[in-house]
């Protein structure tokens, strides 16, 4: 199984779903700003040249906005954040970038929520894993599993996996405490 190489970065936050909004308090930011984001944009372009690929400017921008929220960010978000100016972008713009930053195993997709997260892992290649909080939205990308097992029934079915990502759901700690 091929499994992609990917970023380090951190651990993420989410705004609450209004729908399963808590009422108790929530969690700070982990997004990354100044010097930590730019070394981690810097680290992410230097990936791309060691790998003959091109970071260019609205894969970089949305690269950046993922860094800079710290969890899951929804395609439409990322298009209205877009613009330096305000501006927001056009879709294809952003799509074409996530994919990319996905391809590249600078971001991943968790489908449960329609979002992208930048990853967190370094040169480590690791299948990834989420826990999403039902409560408040925390998300947060852990080392995922061995897909051993995974592969082996795969393989049994004929199957040959790509790619691998778990979501698993519960309560975070200060929402299980609340």
């Amino acid at each position: 199984m091929t499994v992609k190489p990917v970023l380090a970065i951190h651990s993420g936050n989410t705004q609450a779903n209004p729908m399963t909004a808590c009422s108790h308090h929530h969690h700070p930011s982990h997004g990354l700003e100044g010097a930590p984001l730019s070394n981690a944009l810097e680290t992410a372009q230097v990936r791309c040249v060691q790998r003959n690929e091109r970071m260019t400017p609205p894969r970089r921008r949305v690269l950046e906005l993922l860094l800079q929220t710290g969890g899951p960010m929804k395609a439409y978000d990322l298009i209205a954040k877009f613009g330096e100016n305000g501006a927001a972008a056009k879709p294809p713009t952003v799509y074409r970038a996530l994919e990319f930053l996905s391809r590249q195993g600078f971001a991943h997709r968790i489908e449960s929520l329609n979002a992208y997260m930048a990853c967190r892992f370094g040169e480590e290649t690791h299948t990834a894993a989420f826990l999403i909080c039902g409560c408040c939205g925390e998300t947060q990308e852990i080392e995922g599993v061995a897909p051993s097992n995974l592969n082996a029934a795969a393989k049994a079915a004929g199957y040959t996996l790509t790619d691998v990502t778990v979501e698993a759901r519960g309560l975070c700690g200060p929402c299980a405490s609340a």
